[in-house]
């Protein structure tokens, strides 16, 4: 059983790559090939841009890949939605696609963009926007550069954006949000069918979602004596309950637990107080819920 697996080309490619390490796989990429390497001889890999990953998931060219929602929605493919990841290129959030307008401009929202000019590269769900609201206006697709086009070649656009920068950097304004997104690991419905492909994709889904889970934390272990245990607990926030393990000595116990990164250079120093001692802190890779 061979997995045909797509991994988004372009702004994603990055942030996937990193992602499929931290579940456990190295993929090797060249810029002369679209097929990169992958330590799995159960997968094939290949680069698609994440606009045309839904379609060719659909055709069977894949049995699987992943791509942002929105892609998926805009093709309207026909595809099964295996499992929400929540990263992007910059941030472990989602994106919003926005419209957005001169600073300068009279427009307040989507009803005042009758009869106007609106740039894109999310066409088809702009225009369902559009007409949900009732609004009448002529969507053209960007090829790129979207964010200069205002308001010489176009009115408003809708554009994606994680932070908002670059919107605020070319002197636009967001006045609605068109459609929130993420990455999305998707099937095709033929290949979930599939027994051997299914859990498979089902196997990839658990390690991506484990290492998801995982980023911004910390392990940390530390001993302490029975009687420091309570002033112990109450300083840690955790995932669940702290594991407490006995050790050989009957006066000490271990305690392991897992916390956000940015709390623990706050939450060390209160532990020695509290009577931790032999704290230490640890990366992780996955987190299995």
């Amino acid at each position: 059983m061979k997995l045909k697996l797509g991994i988004p080309k372009g702004s994603l490619e990055n942030a996937t790559i990193d992602l499929f390490r931290r579940a456990g796989f190295t993929i090797t990429t060249s810029s002369r090939s679209y097929f990169p390497a992958i330590d799995d001889p159960e997968i094939e890999c290949m680069m698609i841009r994440a606009q045309e990953m839904a379609r060719y998931i659909e055709d069977g060219v894949l049995d699987a890949g992943l791509t942002g929602r929105d892609w998926v929605e805009e093709s309207e493919a026909k595809v099964e939605a295996v499992a929400d990841l929540i990263y992007a290129k910059q941030s472990f959030g989602k994106v919003r696609w926005v419209l957005a307008v001169p600073e300068t401009s009279p427009f307040q929202s989507v009803k005042d963009l009758e009869g106007k000019i609106i740039a894109t590269e999310l066409v088809a769900t702009t225009k369902r926007y559009l007409a949900k609201n009732g609004v009448t206006a002529k969507v053209e697709f960007s090829w790129g550069a979207t964010e200069v086009k205002p308001p010489v070649l176009a009115d408003a656009i809708v554009e994606v954006t994680e932070t908002g920068s670059s919107l605020r950097a070319n002197k636009l304004r967001i006045i609605e949000t068109v459609l929130e997104s993420n990455t999305q690991l998707i099937a095709n419905v033929d290949s979930w069918r599939d027994a051997s492909k299914r859990r498979k994709i089902e196997d990839i889904r658990l390690l991506l979602e484990g290492a998801i889970n995982a980023l911004g934390r910390v392990g940390l272990i530390l001993n302490v004596r029975k009687e420091c245990l309570p002033a112990v607990l109450n300083i840690l926030p955790a995932l669940k309950n702290p594991t407490i393990s006995n050790l050989s000595d009957p006066d000490w116990v271990a305690v392991h637990t897992i916390l956000d990164e940015i709390t623990v250079r706050n939450i060390i120093p209160r532990l020695k107080e509290a009577g931790g001692q032999g704290i230490v802190e640890y990366p992780l890779n996955k987190i299995v819920m």
